[in-house]
C-alpha cells in the first residue's frame, strides 16, 4: 500500500530496524509503549503519523540512543511530521487489558511508614488520560508474604491468620474526594480491587486530556508484613519514587534490586538516600522512565533488634530461594504464579515466542551457574514475570523440550512418588505423587499442532512446568498432610531419578 504520508520514510525505515535489532514484533512493541498493535502498525504502514510521545517512548524501549527522536525531530523541522498530542485517540485498550493501556502514570510516589508495630503503605499517583474515552476506575493489589523464600510458612501463617478488609482500613482518593472500590480478588494474603472514581456524593472521571492525583492507603501488622517493599510498574511511568520510615532507634539497614524482563536481578542502578530527624530514619529512592514490567524491591533489617527472626543469622545467610530471586527468578506470592498464562496465537505471534524462550534459556543459565541440576531442570515464563503459555526443559540427558500451549490430554494410571524443587521457593523440597506417563498436546512456533508422550522422569519435569502455566505449585499436588522438608533435611541433591526395566522408580 503506498504511504498516505510521504516523508514519514526515515522514521519508519529507523523504527523497523530498531525493533528488528530488539527482536520486538508490532504487538510486543505496542504492549511497552502503551499503544495498540493497529497504531504501530499504520505507523509502519504510512497511514499514521507518529506522534513526538510515541517516538519518544518507542525510542526508550528499543534501546535506540536518541536515533528514533532524532529521526521524528529532523522529519518535524522539515515540516514532514505533525506533532500531537501524547497518545492520541487512537489509543485503545487490548481486550482482556486488567487497566486501560491508554493510562500514562506521571508519577508513581510509595511511602511507607512503621511505627514499630504495623507498616501504613501509601501509594499516590498521578495519572493522565491519553484516550479517547472518560476512565472511571483503577486497578490496585495489596499483597504480603511474612516469610519469602519459604512459602509453605506464609501459606501456614494466612491461612490461620488471613489479611482483613478490617485491619487493613483501607482508604482512597482522587484529587481530594474520597472514593469507593470494588472487590475483584479477595485471597487469605492477596487483594485485587477496582478505585471506582465516585462516591455517595458525586462520580469524577478522569476525562481525555485530564491529569489527576489518585491516593490509597493501608495497614498491615508487622506479624503480616516481611521486611521487604516491592513496586511493579504495570503502566508506562515517567517517574517512579519509594521513601520507607522507620523509627531510628531501630537502626534501619535498606538495600534494593532490580529485576525486569529481560535481565537477571542487580542492585539499584542509584544510591538509597538516608535521611536521620529526630527519632526517625527516612530512606528514599527515585528512577527516571522505568521500563514496563520492571520490579524494583526495597529489603531491610533492624539491627537493633539481633534476636529477631528476619534479623537471625539463619536469615541473614543466602538462602537458595535468595539466588534464586537474585537471578531474575518470581518468588511464591506473586500473582502471577497463581494465574493461567495467556496463550500465543500461532503463527502469528512467532516473534513474540522466540523472545521469551531465549528469555527461559537464558535463565536456565544463570541457574546451572548456581545449582547442579541432576534430575533435569525446566523453567515456565510465569517464572521470570512473563505471562505467557511457554516453557523449557532440560533433561537430565541434556536435550532441550521447548513447549508452546502445553496442555495435557491423557495420563497413565500407574504413577509414582517423588521429591520435586521449584525455583520459585528453591529452600524445600516436596513429596508429589505424578503419572507414569503423560500424552501432551502443544504446537510449534510455526504453529504445527504436535502431540507428545512422556515418560518417567521428563514427564514429571513437564508436568511440572505445564503446572506453572496453570497456575498450580507443586504444593497443590502432594497428598494431604503431607508438607515440605527443608532442603538442608534433603538427600536427593547430586543423584538422578532412576527407574528399573519394570518402570518403577526408585
Amino acid at each position: 500500500m503506498p504511504s498516505e504520508t510521504p516523508g514519514n520514510e526515515p522514521f519508519i525505515a529507523e523504527l523497523k530496524r530498531w525493533r528488528d535489532v530488539r527482536g520486538k514484533s508490532q504487538s510486543a512493541l505496542a504492549k511497552l509503549v502503551g499503544y495498540t498493535p493497529s497504531y504501530v502498525s499504520k505507523v509502519e504502514s504510512g497511514q499514521q503519523r507518529p506522534s513526538a510521545s510515541f517516538a519518544e517512548q518507542a525510542d526508550r524501549v528499543l534501546q535506540a540512543g536518541g536515533a528514533l527522536h532524532r529521526a521524528f525531530t529532523e522529519a518535524e523541522a522539515q515540516g514532514r511530521l505533525e506533532s500531537a498530542m501524547p497518545h492520541p485517540a487512537a489509543l485503545e485498550p487490548s481486550a482482556g487489558d486488567s487497566q486501560p493501556t491508554s493510562l500514562i502514570v506521571k508519577h508513581d510516589d510509595a511511602e511507607l511508614y512503621y511505627d514499630g508495630r504495623s507498616y501504613r503503605a501509601t501509594q499516590r499517583r498521578w495519572l493522565y488520560n491519553a484516550s479517547s474515552d472518560p476512565i472511571t476506575r483503577y486497578l490496585i493489589r495489596i499483597s504480603v508474604d511474612r516469610f519469602p523464600g519459604n512459602p509453605e510458612r506464609s501459606n501456614r501463617l494466612y491461612r490461620e491468620n488471613p489479611l482483613t478488609w478490617e485491619e487493613i482500613d483501607l482508604s482512597a482518593k482522587v484529587g481530594n474526594e474520597p472514593i469507593g472500590w470494588r472487590v475483584q480478588h479477595d485471597r487469605d494474603a492477596f487483594k485485587e480491587l477496582w478505585l471506582l472514581f465516585e462516591s455517595d456524593y458525586g462520580r469524577y472521571p478522569l476525562y481525555p486530556g485530564e491529569s489527576t492525583w489518585i491516593e490509597y492507603s493501608y495497614t498491615v501488622g508487622d506479624e503480616k508484613w516481611g521486611t521487604w517493599f516491592q513496586r511493579a510498574v504495570r503502566l508506562p511511568t515517567e517517574r517512579l519514587s519509594v521513601r520507607l520510615d522507620f523509627p531510628a532507634e531501630l537502626d534501619p539497614a535498606v538495600w534494593g534490586t532490580e529485576t525486569t524482563m529481560t535481565a537477571a536481578a542487580f542492585p539499584f542502578r542509584t544510591a538509597i538516600h538516608q535521611d536521620v530527624a529526630q527519632d526517625r530514619r527516612t530512606f528514599s529512592w527515585t528512577t527516571e522512565d522505568p521500563p514496563l514490567h520492571a520490579r524494583y524491591r526495597l529489603e531491610w533489617k533492624f539491627r537493633a533488634r539481633p534476636n529477631t527472626e528476619e534479623n537471625s543469622p539463619a536469615m541473614t545467610t543466602t538462602s537458595a530461594s535468595e539466588k534464586m530471586r537474585s537471578i531474575g527468578v518470581v518468588q511464591a506470592g506473586d500473582p502471577i504464579l497463581t494465574g493461567q498464562a495467556r496463550a500465543f496465537d500461532l503463527p502469528a505471534e512467532a516473534e513474540d515466542v522466540r523472545r521469551v524462550v531465549a528469555e527461559l534459556n537464558a535463565a536456565a543459565e544463570r541457574a546451572a551457574e548456581i545449582h547442579v541440576f541432576s534430575k533435569g531442570m525446566g523453567v515456565a515464563a510465569p517464572q521470570l514475570g512473563i505471562d505467557r503459555a511457554a516453557a523449557i526443559v532440560r533433561t537430565a540427558d541434556g536435550e532441550t523440550l521447548t513447549l508452546l500451549n502445553p496442555k495435557v490430554i491423557e495420563e497413565s494410571a500407574e504413577a509414582d512418588e517423588q521429591y520435586e524443587g521449584c525455583w520459585s521457593f528453591f529452600d524445600v523440597r516436596g513429596m508429589v505423587p505424578r503419572p507414569r506417563s503423560i500424552t501432551v498436546a502443544h504446537q510449534d512456533v510455526d504453529g504445527q499442532h504436535r502431540i507428545t508422550i512422556f515418560e518417567n522422569a521428563v514427564a514429571r519435569l513437564v508436568a511440572h512446568e505445564i503446572d506453572h502455566l496453570e497456575g498450580t505449585l507443586y504444593t497443590a499436588r502432594m497428598r494431604p498432610g503431607v508438607e515440605p522438608i527443608p532442603v538442608s533435611e534433603y538427600r536427593g541433591t547430586g543423584s538422578g531419578w532412576t527407574y528399573d526395566a519394570k518402570n518403577e522408580a526408585r
